[in-house]
């Protein structure tokens, strides 16, 4: 499994050392500690808790702390753009909703399920100490996802039709279609931040992302004032200056790669071997883009079943603001999801199974008692929170009706997403896809659908029965985290690494 790239691997720009920095050897020596600790059957397992703990709850404090501000910032982005424009009015709010619950999660879904491929293979290659294969991942990476960025730009191009077909109302759909055209150069954006932001964390250098996300969301806000309500502009303004920031976000993250003593061993500039083995890494990054699409597309059809109720206005209004509040929650547990896979795939690449059974265990109680506190609050203040997002009272009445499945939701999100982190870091992505096949699809969407509208609960129904699916998912990541033989998976890691790490070009 020795590395062996230096024959082929022709940098473009300077080459570089591959010695580990400082901080390379401090991680890897926490792992190593760890490791040891919770090997050491002569102490009492109380007395090599506590140690381990700390050792462990340092590790995931300084990846998933920054991350959750990464993640959290990168959807106050987004929402506040459907605030801005849901202060224009409720038909606008609805377009609004619809542009990025209905089309705009669709590419979002797909891009980053297509990174994640990037986060099993670098997190597992940086355990490895196999620093020089990172750079050519996360350019493997950005070459396949901005690819495919052309052809989403069709879907976005088309959307209005495409809303239409779906059952939506012509006139929400045509003002969620030019919300939709600012967010194209948004694709693009979504193809370079994605690697990046992958190869950083598999390497736990998150605090700069989140100064920059930071800074960006400042600039975002002014942006989209300027744009919406100076300029005038509307709803294409606000899309607009979402798609700007995130390409402020990109540059910047970029722009540290290159500069940064951090990362001089893990990108060494430009080079041509990304070009080569495409077929191969796109072959699993296809896996990995199935598994987390069939996840938020799942959402997604939420909002486009609700679209087809009866009043589909208020039931677009109410399901979004609720999917917002879930979302900005959502983030918190998506950043332990960053920092579970971070430390399995870390964990694993080193050789270490104990240590990586005992970081699941931690990541996911953290989460869990998280996501308890947030559903408490959310139910304290279900009368008020939706006049954050609009001032009608028919809405607040309608979102006050949904807070206790919304408080149900983000009690599954405290462990799902974290499972599912766990999953990428072990490499399960196309095994994950079927799961979600089955309970999305053959469970809560039928579900969703019979109890919405064969029953007449509306969006309570669609949202109960689609609730039910990932009630089956999460039951099953459950039993199957808790089944796995560590030992074995640290071996699929090696055979994994030397899969790619070869002295010739990958052939698929």
């Amino acid at each position: 499994m020795g590395s062996s790239q230096d024959d082929t691997y022709q940098p473009l720009l300077q080459p570089i050392s591959s010695s580990p920095s400082l901080t390379d050897k401090h991680d890897h020596s926490s792992s190593t500690e760890l490791e040891r600790i919770l090997s050491d059957t002569d102490r009492p397992f109380l007395q090599r808790l506590k140690p381990a703990l700390w050792i462990e709850s340092k590790l995931l404090f300084f990846l998933a702390g920054p991350a959750v501000v990464v993640y959290m910032i990168n959807y106050v982005m987004s929402m506040s753009t459907q605030i801005f424009s849901g202060h224009l009015g409720n038909l606008e709010l609805a377009a609004a909703s619809l542009g990025n619950n209905g089309i705009q999660v669709f590419a979002y879904g797909l891009m980053l399920g297509m990174g994640s491929a990037v986060e099993t293979l670098c997190g597992q290659a940086y355990g490895a100490q196999k620093y020089e294969m990172l750079g050519i991942y996360l350019q493997r990476s950005t070459i396949l996802l901005t690819l495919v960025g052309f052809l989403l730009t069709l879907v976005y191009i088309f959307s209005e039709p495409a809303l239409i077909f779906l059952g939506e109302s012509p006139r929400i759909a045509a003002a969620a279609a030019i919300y939709v055209y600012g967010l194209i150069p948004q694709i693009f954006a979504y193809a370079v931040n994605f690697p990046i932001q992958k190869f950083l964390q598999a390497q736990s250098i998150v605090t700069p992302s989140a100064y920059i996300s930071a800074v960006t969301l400042a600039v975002h806000l002014l942006l989209s004032w300027v744009a919406v309500y100076k300029i005038g502009l509307g709803l294409l303004g606000a899309s607009l200056a979402l798609s700007l920031s995130w390409w402020i976000t990109v540059v910047a993250q970029f722009v540290y790669i290159v500069k940064s003593e951090r990362c001089k061993h893990t990108w060494s500039g430009f080079t041509w071997q990304a070009f080569t083995g495409l077929y191969g890494f796109f072959k699993l990054s296809v896996a990995s883009a199935v598994m987390l699409c069939l996840e938020t597309w799942y959402f997604q059809i939420l909002v486009l079943l609700a679209g087809l109720l009866e009043n589909p206005e208020l039931a677009l209004d109410s399901l979004s603001i609720c999917t917002t509040i879930s979302g900005w929650v959502f983030m918190i547990s998506v950043g332990l999801n960053a920092a579970a896979s971070v430390r399995v795939s870390n964990e694993l690449g080193a050789g270490n199974p104990k240590s990586t059974a005992f970081s699941v265990i931690v990541v996911t109680t953290i989460s869990f008692i998280i996501s308890v506190i947030a559903a408490t609050v959310v139910l304290i203040f279900r009368d008020v929170i939706s006049y954050a997002f609009t001032e009608g009272e028919v809405v607040a009445a309608a979102v006050s009706d949904l807070t206790p499945l919304l408080a149900l939701t983000l009690l599954l999100n405290g462990i799902q997403p974290v499972l599912s982190g766990v999953a990428v870091g072990c490499g399960w992505q196309a095994f994950v896809a079927y799961v979600n096949v089955g309970c999305y699809y053959f469970v809560g969407v039928p579900l969703g659908a019979l109890l919405g509208f064969y029953f007449n609960f509306g969006a309570k129904g669609i949202w109960l029965g689609m609730m039910a699916g990932t009630l089956m998912q999460t039951i099953i990541l459950i039993w199957i985290t808790v089944q796995t033989d560590w030992k074995k998976e640290v071996e699929e890691a090696a055979k994994r690494l030397n899969k790619w790490d070869v002295k010739e070009p990958v052939k698929g």
